[in-house]
Order: C-alpha cells, then structure tokens, then sequence
C-alpha cells in the first residue's frame, strides 16, 4: 500500500499525527468525495503540507508533532525533497524513509555532540545539509532525482496549462501530468487569477482543484480539491477564446526561426493534447 505523506513523516521520525485517521487501500475519503483514483492515498493534513510548500502562508505544523516540525527545523531542503518524491507516485518509499532516517541520524555525529553550546543549532543544521546532499548515498540520489523530476513538472506545467472559460465564466484547464503536483499548482495560479474563478483538472487521477469562491489567497481564500468524474469541453470547443489565443500564438510565432526539437524538449508531446495551439 502506498504510504501518504504524513505517514512517510510518521515512519521517519516515530511520530503520530494528531489529525483524522489517513485514508487506506487508495480511498481518498473525505478528501476527494470518497472517489477511489488508484493513485494516490492522501488525506487533508497531507494536502495541506504539499500546498504550503508553495503558499506565501507556508506550512501550517500546528495538526503536527514537533518531531516531525524538528525534521523540517533541520533541513527545509530535505524537508521539500520528501514532499516531492512522495508526490511522484514512484515506487520509492523505502528510499524516502531511508533518506529521512539518515537526516535524523546526523545529530549524532561527533561534530555535533562536540559542537560549542552557542554553535550547536548551525552544527546541527550542517550535519543534516551534509547528510541531506550526499549523492554518494544511492538513497538521497534516488530521493534527489524524483524530487527534482516533481519540480520539473511543476514548472514546466505553470507554462503550459492552457485555461479557457466553461459556460460559467469558470476558466478551466485540463492536464494528464506524470506526478501529482496539482497541490503545488493551485497556490501559483490562485495568485496569477485574483479574484477570477479558476481550475485545473488532472484526468489521470480525476481530481480538480479550484478557487471557485474568487478570494484571492491573501484575504482569506482556499483551494478546493475534489473528485472530477464529468466531462468538460474538449479542445475546439472553446470557441471565440481558442480562437484568439491561436491567433496570438500565430502572430508572434517567427516561422523562420521554427525549431522542432528545441520545441519537443521544452514541450513534450505528452503534453500536446492540451495545447491549444497545437
């Protein structure tokens, strides 16, 4: 079974989490509507930590033990590379656990035992950086290149996502990405739309995640994820809208300059099916 992330946390440092019991055997509860998506198993503390990561508001530990907020005290990079490689969805979570233990276990190096009473917190946080970047260790590069596969996608989706108006006003944009990273999406366009009701569907776990209320992430507003079992528009039938954002990609694209593989590199044809300039 896979393991949701507070889970992960819990096996690293021994800890519980005070919130609701996490979802099994892949049920998302709560969460998602009681939708079963076969990919994930996350509860509402797992989601919120995956969306702090990205949120000007940060990480809210309160639901949390301090043993599992000491670990991210020690190292806020390791601390990200762990919410990364478990949003990838790859086999890896012995490597994770693995990776984790190790940071703790650096507080018990000789250079930290040894390390003078006003020196001890920087002792401490170097020893779990130094543990934390050894890319001799096959666990933290194994941790290291999921998480960096995760942040790739991130950044590369926040370009790529092509929104378009339903019948609503709702500017919806659909996507099939390799890893699960709508948590980390949805702080980055809440800000980008304002007040404007907004979301992104992922077809491969048939989730959505929307700011329908219009409340920009500074007064107060929040993201809601869901279940997404209807269909929405296919590419075509955005009308007046696709037509304009073809006629903008038409009108600065220098055809001279056309670069197929340059192009394939930064936009893989995976994503093509959602482009709508293509």
């Amino acid at each position: 079974m896979r393991l949701g992330l507070v889970q992960l946390f819990e096996a690293i440092t021994g800890e519980t989490c005070i919130d609701r019991p996490i979802a099994s055997n892949g049920s998302q509860g709560e969460l998602f509507g009681g939708s079963d998506t076969g990919e994930i198993d996350a509860n509402e503390t797992d989601i919120a930590i995956a969306v702090g990561m990205h949120a000007k508001t940060g990480i809210d530990f309160s639901v949390l033990k301090p043993e599992i907020l000491s670990l991210f005290e020690l190292s806020r990079d390791a601390f990200g590379a762990i919410v990364y490689a478990w949003m990838s969805e790859l086999p890896v979570t012995e490597q994770i656990i693995r990776f984790g233990k190790k940071i703790m276990a650096s507080q018990n190096t000789v250079a930290v035992k040894h390390a003078q009473q006003g020196k001890l917190e920087a002792a401490r946080r170097k020893a779990a950086q130094i543990a934390a970047t050894d890319r001799g260790d096959s666990d933290v590069q194994t941790v290291r290149e999921v998480a960096q596969k995760v942040w790739h996608e991130i950044h590369r989706l926040m370009g790529l996502l092509r929104f378009c108006p339903d019948e609503k006003g709702v500017y919806i944009a659909q996507c099939e990405p390799d890893h699960f990273v709508l948590p980390a999406l949805g702080p980055h366009f809440m800000e980008r739309f304002g007040e404007t009701p907004w979301a992104i569907i992922d077809n491969k776990r048939r989730l959505r995640i929307s700011c329908e209320t219009g409340q920009p992430g500074a007064s107060g507003g929040t993201l809601v994820f869901s279940s997404n079992e209807g269909n929405v528009f296919e590419k075509g039938q955005g009308g007046e809208w696709e037509n304009l954002w073809k006629h903008y990609h038409k009108t600065i694209n220098n055809e001279s300059r056309n670069n197929p593989d340059l192009q394939k590199r930064f936009m893989p044809t995976r994503y093509w099916k959602y482009l709508t300039e293509l």
